[in-house]
């Protein structure tokens, strides 16, 4: 599958995080991206949505995933990546991660300071071969310590992959409320505004909060699925 040297993989999980990110990226009022879609050659579902310039080059590929159980879920992410490096092998490429995760499912130790202006306390890990764009990301957030461990099936499921190919990646974390009791819809949608007007600005894409229609489900699963064990 054809994709830009920057690929933002989402999966539409059924919180709908990932269908929500995708339909607030837009193209940058000062470029003439444009978003096309079609997803060709994976059995693996989903959606392409792929920002062109005027030239016809392809500046940044979105790619969002149907979510799947495990062990459905590593054989669809498989092919996926598998069909990107085979399509685009004379490329450097990309892949950005962005996760809206409950801080409950991160084991790390943070600092508790908050950069800026911002509310919310975004963390990133390169992961990979390292490149100028992924180590330009780093600089401007934390960055996760080594003992970061991820629960959550696909991102782990995902992490492993990308390892194993030696994927150049970047993983952008936009933690919510520490206790699922306390959470609130203001706090979820804040994050999730905070995490896409940043990985906007890294890409020369705009985020318009207006597109956001997400209403943040109370249902979560406490428990690690056994196929945890498996990405680790």
């Amino acid at each position: 599958m054809k994709t830009a040297p920057k690929i933002i993989l989402l999966f539409r999980d059924a919180d709908g995080v990932g269908s929500a990110i995708a339909d607030a990226l837009q193209p940058n009022h000062n470029s003439t991206l444009q978003r096309t879609y079609g997803i060709k050659d994976v059995k693996a579902s989903g959606d392409a949505i792929h920002f062109i310039d005027h030239e016809g080059l392809y500046q940044v590929s979105l790619l969002l995933l149907q979510y799947y159980d495990p062990p459905i879920i590593a054989c669809a992410v498989n092919e996926l990546l598998a069909s990107i490096m085979g399509e685009n092998s004379s490329s450097m490429l990309t892949l950005i991660l962005p996760f809206l995760v409950a801080a409950s499912k991160l084991e790390k130790e943070m600092k508790s300071s908050i950069p800026g202006n911002h509310k919310v306390a975004l963390s990133g890990v390169q992961i990979g071969p390292e490149t100028d764009f992924t180590r330009a990301m780093i600089a401007r957030i934390q960055k996760a310590p080594p003992s970061l461990q991820i629960h959550y099936e696909p991102l782990a499921c995902l992490l492993q992959l990308v390892r194993v190919l030696k994927l150049p990646s970047f993983l952008l974390i936009g933690p919510t409320a520490q206790h699922q009791s306390k959470r609130t819809p203001d706090e979820d949608i804040e994050a999730l505004y905070e995490l896409g007007e940043f990985l906007a600005s890294s890409v020369n894409l705009c985020f318009l909060r207006d597109r956001i229609h997400w209403n943040p489900t109370k249902k979560q699963r406490d428990n690690l699925e056994p196929w945890r064990a498996l990405y680790g």
